[in-house]
């Protein structure tokens, strides 16, 4: 696969070593995040330790060291010696969705640590499945759904599942939280440089850190316990858990779909970036490494699928080239096998780690409106209110499952709380997000026949189960399938009431 890979880029330049520090630290910080989540809910540290962190770090570290050796093989093709390998790591929408809403949602349900897992890894097992699709057919997706309405659904996920949790987080702990989070936003919103040069968030993690230790926030015995469990921690096939992944996963496949579809396009996004500026990758090759990756990591126990990051042309800018990537891959290989991934998150606290979540949701949020045309950003803002659905509903059943409460809908609505029209809009939230969201950008631009269409498109989803409904079957969502057949109807006779006006800066409907 790899041949003749001698001259091109050196493996190794000095720009290489500003790039490693910003991508390894974003890199293990993602994987620390990550790892943490599935400790707030709960999950045994022999299933997290032992399975998870050694089965999702060959995903990430092999995708570095791969993506290095594309970079070196373009490099030689090409005849140049300054190519920039492609970013790559965990999908940070992704391991939040996985713990809160699959693996904290089956345990909650079940009561059974290797069942929620299970159902994790086979949530992860779907996205590279379709991962792997769409390297092939991503490019033809792209072309009919609008980007607003992809924005503007992955922006609703950001600001709920990635910021809202992390962001309780850090108010619980407000003098740790807060001061990571004001040195984040310096450093990333302000662009001042921190002390000695150091990245960013690897600064702030440095004086939450210190602030946790200094005020006896953190225990050194967790450390002591920590240091006694180092050792060679090798990944295992997780084979054995996929009968009982697939018998949870149905529930969650509204979900699972147009995250996967997420992923892919946003991969595909950011090696555009990178064509850009002349590095002309492989698309279906590079889009491969984090499918077949992340089906790769579930095989050995992992929930977490992985992604070609954003970013390409800021690390060339800072003069990383192939180092900066191969390196990172090799580093989180040996914290993972060596064991020291327990050992890192004893002495880190969780909360110094979470303003770079709430961070990364204002930013995703943010590049939604930024890269929406103005008439537009009502259709963004629409998309969002699936997904804080999502969110509220899932905070609401967990809050009554913690304490011993009985779901009522009936009570619930007679104190004007509708949880069973939330349930219902929140039902393959992310996806109905970008329909809604795609209807609405149509009506904007007075193309009534394809929001019309659209609309018929999400009744079928509907009908069957798709979205708005807790299961995928013959008419299980029904109710909102009629919904959106009547909203087609409208949309149909609006276009031919008063047809003079179907125009929109100079295009007809």
């Amino acid at each position: 696969m790899f041949k003749n890979l001698k001259g091109g880029t050196p493996w190794w330049v000095k720009g290489d070593l500003n790039g490693f520090f910003g991508l390894f630290s974003n890199v293990l910080t993602n994987f620390l995040a990550a790892t943490g989540l599935l400790l707030v809910i709960g999950m045994p540290n022999n299933i997290v330790f032992g399975s998870v962190v050694p089965g999702t770090a060959v995903a990430v570290g092999l995708g570095g060291i791969i993506l290095a050796l594309q970079a070196k093989q373009l490099s030689i093709k090409s005849k140049r010696s300054d190519i920039t390998a492609m970013p790559y790591g965990l999908s940070v929408p992704h391991y939040f969705v996985v713990a809160f809403g699959v693996i904290g949602v089956v345990y909650a349900a079940t009561g059974d640590w290797e069942t929620a897992w299970a159902a994790g890894v086979v949530w992860n097992l779907i996205q590279g499945a379709i991962m792997s699709v769409g390297a092939f057919v991503g490019i033809y997706i792209k072309k009919y759904i609008p980007r607003a309405a992809m924005l503007g659904a992955l922006a609703g996920l950001a600001i709920t599942y990635i910021s809202m949790n992390p962001a309780g987080q850090v108010f619980t702990t407000p003098y740790i939280g807060m001061t990571s989070l004001a040195i984040i936003f310096v450093g990333w919103f302000a662009l001042k440089k921190m002390p000695f040069g150091i990245p960013a968030g690897a600064f702030a993690i440095m004086i939450g850190t210190i602030l946790a230790w200094v005020t006896g926030y953190m225990d050194p015995a967790a450390v002591g316990e920590s240091v006694s469990n180092v050792g060679l921690s090798l990944p295992n096939l997780a084979f054995n858990l996929l009968g009982k992944g697939f018998a949870q996963i149905a529930p969650f496949l509204p979900a699972a779909i147009p995250l996967a579809i997420y992923d892919f396009l946003e991969s595909l996004d950011n090696l555009e970036s990178a064509s850009v500026s002349g590095e002309e990758y492989n698309v279906p090759k590079a889009m491969l490494v984090p499918a077949g990756l992340t089906l790769l990591g579930s095989f050995l126990g992992s929930p977490f699928p992985t992604i070609i990051y954003i970013g390409h042309p800021g690390w060339k800018s800072t003069g990383a080239r192939i180092g900066y990537s191969w390196v990172t891959g090799v580093a989180i290989l040996l914290l993972a096998f060596l064991g020291f991934m327990n050992f890192v998150l004893a002495v880190i606290p969780l909360v110094a780690l979470l303003p770079i979540l709430m961070y990364i949701g204002v930013v995703i949020t943010t590049q939604a409106f930024a890269s929406t045309e103005k008439r537009h950003m009502p259709a963004v803002a629409l998309s969002f209110i699936p997904l804080i659905a999502g969110y509220v509903t899932l905070q609401v059943k967990n809050a009554i499952a913690a304490t011993g409460g009985t779901l009522d809908y009936g009570a619930l609505a007679n104190t004007g709380i509708p949880l069973l029209g939330w349930e219902r809009l929140a039902a393959g939230d992310i996806l109905v997000g970008m329909l809604v969201a795609t209807i609405a950008i149509f009506i904007i631009d007075k193309k009534y026949l394809i929001a019309a269409m659209w609309s018929l498109i999400s009744g079928v989803l509907a009908f069957f189960g798709f979205i708005h409904a807790g299961t995928i079957g013959l008419a299980t969502g029904w109710q909102v399938a009629v919904g959106y057949a009547a909203m087609a109807v409208v949309l149909v006779v609006m276009n031919y009431y008063r047809p003079h006006e179907n125009k929109h800066e100079g295009t007809e409907s």
